[in-house]
């Protein structure tokens, strides 16, 4: 296989299945597939980075889908192009995925301005698929103007996702209570935006007090310069308040666009994965290293019987790895 057969010229037009088969590429566990895949993103990185990067997680139970297929359909009746990666959670047993997104978002599936990619998680950390980051990329070369990654809302998730994305956005039910629902305070402190989703019939009156709840808490938080999230209510059953959510992420990414933040932001989050990166490639190294798998081996043992600290093993697998220079 080579980057010949692969129609570049189509996912640059948009085109629909040249996309998809290259995020399947992307997706690939294979080490050839691997590594056409950075070719292919070294031939589009110029097209990328023009769609807006936009965050979305919340309790469970809180109509994260429901949210998604309102605010997307919003975004496509604006003329907006918009792709959703739904991150999907892989069984710890077969490593197979539900891939349910497609069905919960039946209406926005249908719209030909709109793509949809549940991405199985493949148990990496937080749930967050290994390749979202890639496969942004990719949505952004095909012309897709707004990016929406839905997180499972589990872990360490939230945390990957906000690191990726322009605009992290939370979402949150009416009945709030003092515990603030189980939302950690560094997710508060990540959220450019808290949505209490659900205001409709009779949590109507109780999602206007957990707006002001939550618009408390917010102001005891530190937050990004030049943006004061704000808490706002909706419901996506009804199609209330979505158009005011995206009145508020135009006007922060203007804000942010104008001052230069957005352009350093992303720089920084570009820093952050390339170490990631490193570190997982050095992992990957480990375990295919014949003299550091057999010194991590003998390690581990030493390290179950008390017999070295943790430390002094590291040390010694890394070094099999990566001898120290000496001057």
């Amino acid at each position: 296989m080579s980057l010949a057969t692969f129609d570049v010229d189509g996912l640059l037009a948009g085109a629909r299945r040249p996309l998809a088969k290259a995020i399947t590429l992307i997706e690939s566990r294979l080490d050839a597939h691997r590594q056409l895949a950075q070719q292919l993103l070294a031939q589009i990185l110029p097209q990328t980075g023009r769609s807006i990067r936009i965050g979305i997680t919340g309790v469970p139970g809180v109509g994260k889908s429901s949210f998604v297929e309102a605010f997307g359909c919003h975004l496509v009746e604006l003329g907006k192009k918009v792709a959703v990666l739904a991150v999907d959670p892989s069984s710890p047993i077969t490593g197979g995925s539900i891939l349910g997104d497609k069905t919960r978002m039946e209406r926005l599936s249908q719209s030909e301005r709109a793509f949809i990619r549940p991405s199985p998680s493949y148990g990496s950390l937080g749930g967050v698929a290994e390749k979202t980051r890639e496969t942004m990329l990719l949505c952004e070369a095909a012309g897709h103007d707004v990016i929406l990654v839905e997180t499972v809302g589990v872990g360490q998730s939230e945390y990957e996702v906000a690191g990726m994305v322009d605009f992290f956005l939370v979402l949150m039910l009416p009945n709030a209570g003092d515990e603030l629902q189980g939302i950690k305070k560094g997710i508060l402190e990540l959220a450019d935006a808290i949505v209490v989703n659900k205001a409709d019939g009779v949590y109507a009156t109780s999602a206007g007090i957990a707006r002001r709840q939550y618009s408390n808490a917010m102001k005891l938080m530190q937050h990004r310069p030049l943006w004061t999230p704000r808490v706002l209510t909706c419901s996506a059953l009804e199609n209330t308040g979505i158009a005011d959510i995206w009145q508020m992420i135009d006007e922060f990414h203007a804000t942010m666009q104008k001052a230069g933040e957005l352009e350093q932001r992303r720089a920084r989050q570009n820093k952050d994965w390339m170490w990631k990166l490193v570190h997982e490639l050095i992992q990957l190294r480990l375990q295919h290293h014949p003299k550091a798998r057999s010194v991590a081996e003998r390690m581990e043992s030493q390290v179950i019987s008390s017999q070295i600290t943790p430390l002094l093993a590291a040390l010694d697998i890394v070094n099999a790895l990566i001898p120290t220079q000496h001057a």
